[in-house]
């Protein structure tokens, strides 16, 4: 007899359903408290230096009780070392209560500017939000592959 191994809905590259988003929201917030153990208690800016591979910054931008706002991002350096470029550096919204953490939006190095999953029409808001957080699930699993890890609520 065969089995059928079916696969989480994360996982396809095209949204199925709200409910498939906020499975992916939930397996963002795992990967995310794998890489940030202490997530809730940390503060300021923080550096993940792993050999071999580049740092990951995060940079916790606002603390309520239920959620965390934060910034994750890499720095490329420009030309000849002034200018420094923040790439993918998106936002996340980290729901402790709910479990969950999604992509509240990242900035444009083209551009500069902000770009939310909000400004997108809401026909189209099922794919941006999918898109954005699907990105995040396979960032983090990267991260988390070449050894990176947020230790202790200190800022740097």
């Amino acid at each position: 007899m065969l089995l059928e191994a079916r696969k989480p809905a994360y996982l396809d590259p095209r949204p199925r359903s709200f409910a498939a988003l906020m499975d992916l929201y939930e397996a963002n917030y795992i990967r995310l408290r794998r890489l940030c153990p202490e997530l809730r208690s940390l503060q300021g800016v923080r550096v993940s230096r792993v050999a071999g591979a580049m740092d990951v910054h995060l940079e916790v931008i606002e603390r309520c009780p239920y959620t965390t706002t934060l910034m994750l991002t890499y720095y490329f350096e420009g030309d000849e070392g002034r200018h420094r470029r923040k790439s993918p550096n998106l936002h996340l919204r980290v729901y402790h209560d709910a479990r969950q953490a999604e992509v509240m939006g990242r900035a444009c190095h083209r551009s500069g500017e902000e770009i939310s999953v909000g400004d997108h029409p809401d026909w189209q808001a099922l794919e941006h939000r999918w898109r954005f957080n699907r990105f995040l699930y396979k960032w983090l699993g990267y991260c988390l592959h070449q050894g990176h890890r947020f230790e202790g609520p200190g800022a740097l």
